[in-house]
């Protein structure tokens, strides 16, 4: 299971997380009521939506942390996948909300956008902010494979874009006078948002459907397979999948049936080993299997197994 060192680092990066957003949020709602630019306002509201992200990214990570219990023989970990999922969903119906709102403003008419100096300087301090605060939880989500926190800097990550994309509105409408501009960059950062939760869902979600493992994953585990290919017949029934940062591998590994029970569990702890060297928080589970003797290989071959083992 994960250290204490990095879940307390985890906890660390979503307090930053639910801190930083608390405070844009604020600062853009107030710029966006006194301005009245639908674009600054849209950013409220998917910085809100970072915000309960980011709540929803703080709680998965104390309870990912949690040992195994009698509920939950597999540890808590997929409830990082729960949350990064519950993220992307939220992201969408605020893309859906922002495109509804700059749709009904092009209807209607466009008022004039007040405040446009303020407006720029909140959405050029809200992208570096998030931008920070994104690349450490980027870091952290690397160094303790942590879902949720990758999810919620994903979030970041996208408001540093759209950030940038309203900043240029406000620019361009200041320059040029033309305020149609403001409705329209809010329905373009709408899309760049459901982009952002499209790929979100891909990270988080399917993993809930205990897909395998990413290929470049399991070749190293069939690399280290290769390492012992002369101290088995074969291995066969691989399964991967995973719950959170941990991730669980099975197979069944065929010996020679007249391996002892020690020489086969000391084969199996080495592999073990190696795959956990190259793949971290890996629960390995290996069924031996005896080979059913009496074939030419297993003449020629089984006693150069045997010997290798010990």
């Amino acid at each position: 299971m994960i250290s204490a060192e990095y879940d307390k680092l985890k906890r660390g990066a979503a307090r930053l997380s639910v801190l930083s957003n608390t405070i844009l949020v604020i600062a853009k709602l107030v710029v966006g009521i006194m301005s009245g630019s639908v674009s600054i306002l849209s950013e409220a509201v998917h910085s809100g939506i970072d915000l309960v992200a980011a709540g929803i990214a703080w709680y998965s990570v104390r309870v990912s942390g949690k040992p195994a219990d009698d509920d939950h023989r597999f540890g808590h970990g997929k409830i990082e996948n729960v949350a990064g999922t519950i993220e992307a969903v939220l992201i969408f119906a605020a893309a859906l909300f922002i495109i509804s709102e700059g749709i009904h403003k092009l209807r209607a008419g466009v008022v004039e956008v007040e405040s446009l100096g303020l407006g720029a300087a909140v959405m050029a301090v809200s992208a570096i902010v998030n931008y920070l605060v994104s690349r450490h939880l980027l870091n952290v989500a690397v160094r303790t494979d942590s879902v949720a926190l990758e999810a919620d800097a994903l979030h970041l990550r996208t408001d540093v874009y759209t950030s940038v994309g309203v900043l240029c509105g406000l620019i361009a409408i200041k320059l040029t006078g033309i305020t149609l501009l403001d409705p329209l960059i809010a329905i373009a950062v709408a899309f760049m948002i459901i982009k952002a939760a499209w790929d979100l869902t891909k990270t988080a979600f399917f993993h809930i459907l205990d897909v395998k493992l990413p290929d470049d994953e399991e070749a190293q585990i069939h690399d280290v397979m290769t390492l012992y290919t002369g101290r088995f017949i074969e291995y066969h029934k691989l399964r991967t999948r995973k719950s959170g940062h941990v991730r669980h591998i099975d197979m069944h590994l065929v010996v020679p049936k007249q391996m002892t029970v020690e020489a086969g569990h000391t084969l199996c702890h080495q592999i073990t080993a190696d795959i956990e060297g190259c793949l971290p928080y890996s629960h390995i589970l290996m069924h031996i299997e005896p080979c059913p003797g009496g074939c030419e290989k297993c003449a020629v071959e089984c006693p150069k197994v045997e010997v290798a083992v010990y």
